[in-house]
């Protein structure tokens, strides 16, 4: 069973002076209906060339596009298969942890 993937910004570090938002914090949580796991990160963003959007007309989409852009689609795949990964071993483990006199 495949798990809901979520992309989702934590937080923009910004220039107060112009608004130009340099770093991105985002999570990525994949959960079914009983199992979740999550990944945070961090990516730096490169002063545009062309205008600044203004801080205020930012959306959640616009920025997680920038941040998978940085990423790459190799990267975010790589995310994304490792939490189902995790997810799939909550499911069904393969390993265990203990011993057998307690």
């Amino acid at each position: 069973m495949s798990a809901t993937i979520t992309w989702t910004i934590n937080e923009l570090e910004r220039q107060l002076s112009d608004g130009y938002v340099y770093r991105v914090h985002y999570g990525v949580l994949a959960k079914d209906e009983t199992y979740r796991a999550s990944a945070v990160g961090t990516v730096d963003l490169e002063r545009p060339e062309s205008d600044l959007i203004a801080f205020s007309d930012l959306s959640a989409e616009l920025v997680l596009s920038w941040v998978q852009e940085k990423l790459g689609t190799e990267k975010v795949e790589e995310i994304q298969t490792a939490l189902q990964q995790h997810v799939d071993e909550q499911r069904t483990p393969s390993v265990g942890k203990g011993m057998p006199w307690q």
